[in-house]
Order: structure tokens, then C-alpha cells, then sequence
């Protein structure tokens, strides 16, 4: 992807995000300056990964294959092998008008899937086999707000506005927006992009960035690179 569309990807999602009445934490408009200079007060943005994160797979169609996502905030995976700390995650998405999020799943992150608003929310669900691929016959269970769903293997549920979906570690999951843009909320345990995203085709998690102009804000997946 160009560094000038994330720019305005994050431009286009921060008005959508608003529109909404949620109003993003104060980091999230830093400069890259500002984050260089902030990286000892401000650890815990890098070691969580707190921020920007705009995906095109590495498959350069965004428009087609693509999420919008921005981390709130983030526990660590020591605490939760402790069983006591922040143990937790939180963050705001953008799921375009027939923009598909891949079929994966998580080795360990149970996630709330929260329409916050716009259009339906479509997810394509399946459970996994004894190896944690895709069992295409068995019956997909999940509660909507408390109520269990029951859909045959790779069923659609549809969320709307207010409604939301728990997926626990090793349900398969794509999904896409129905009819208008869609808010997303994720509520989960703690994240980690960087292992806990099992893919069934051999994609990548993050988008390769073509350095045409200068970065609005930095991505996550930029932290190494421009801060260190």
C-alpha cells in the first residue's frame, strides 16, 4: 500500500469513527515526532501495540481485502499465564461495504465481535477439527448477546447495529459489512498480532508499505522501523 492511501485511510476512518460519537484516545493524533520523542514515558504504546493498524493481507487490494483497526488498549500474555493483571484488549474497527477480513482464527484470544454501527455485520463461521483446521461438517454454536446461535458449518450471521457475537479460541471467521461501512467493536483477552492469527490461506498479517510520502501517524507495524 502507498504511505499517501493509509493517510487517508486514517484521515476517512477518523471522521467515520466520530460520526459515531467515539472519540479516539490522545495518542492517536501524535506526530511521528511526537511518538519518536515519547518512546521512554509512553513504553507501554509500543510493548502493546497500541495504535494504528490499516491491512491489505499484502495482497494490495484493499478495497476487496482489507480492515481498518485501531488498539485501544492491550494486556500482555505474561499476566495472563499468571492469571491476574490487565488481561485484556480493546479496539475500535472499520469493516468497509464488501470488504472481506480473511478466514482465520486464534490459538488463544476469545474476542467479543460488537456491531457499533452503519450497516450488517456478516460473519461466515465454521468449527475447528482435532488439528485446528476447518470442519466442514460440524454445527457452529456461538452466543449473540447471551442467546446461542446455532448455523450449519460456514453458516452467516448477521449483526446488527448493537448486537454482538463472542468467538472463542479456534472459531473460524471471516466477515464483511452488509449494505453500509460498519463500526466494529472488539472486546477480547489479550492480543497479539504478531502469533495469534492462524490464516487458512498463506497470507500476511500486515500491509508492505510503499514510502511515497511521509506518514500522517505511524502504524504499529511501523514502531520497529521508526522508533525502535
Amino acid at each position: 500500500m502507498k504511505r499517501s492511501t493509509v493517510n487517508d485511510i486514517i484521515r476517512d476512518a477518523d471522521t467515520f469513527i466520530r460520526s459515531f460519537g467515539y472519540i479516539m484516545p490522545p495518542f492517536a493524533y501524535w506526530s511521528p515526532e511526537e511518538m519518536k520523542a515519547r518512546r521512554q514515558d509512553s513504553s507501554a504504546i509500543f510493548s502493546s501495540r497500541l495504535g494504528w493498524d490499516i491491512t491489505d493481507y499484502g495482497q494490495g487490494k484493499f478495497s476487496d481485502l482489507g480492515l481498518f483497526l485501531f488498539t485501544v488498549r492491550n494486556g500482555r500474555y505474561e499476566d495472563m499465564k499468571k492469571g491476574m493483571g490487565m488481561l485484556y484488549a480493546e479496539k475500535i474497527m472499520i469493516s468497509r461495504k464488501d470488504q472481506l477480513s480473511p478466514m482465520h482464527r486464534h490459538n488463544i484470544k476469545a474476542e467479543d465481535i460488537i456491531n457499533r454501527g452503519g450497516g450488517r455485520l456478516v460473519l461466515e463461521l465454521f468449527m475447528h477439527d482435532r488439528d485446528g483446521g476447518i470442519d466442514p461438517k460440524a454445527e457452529v454454536s456461538v452466543p449473540v448477546d447471551g442467546t446461542i446461535h446455532r448455523l450449519p458449518a460456514g453458516g452467516l450471521l448477521k449483526l446488527d447495529p448493537g448486537q454482538s457475537v463472542t468467538l472463542l479460541p479456534g472459531v473460524w471467521h471471516a466477515f464483511w459489512a452488509e449494505g453500509k461501512d460498519v463500526l466494529i467493536g472488539e472486546v477480547s483477552t489479550v492480543n497479539d498480532d504478531l502469533t495469534d492469527n492462524v490464516f487458512r490461506e498463506p497470507i500476511g498479517r500486515f500491509a508492505d508499505i510503499d514510502e511515497d510520502v511521509a506518514p500522517l501517524h505511524l502504524l504499529v507495524s511501523d514502531y520497529e522501523k521508526w522508533v525502535g
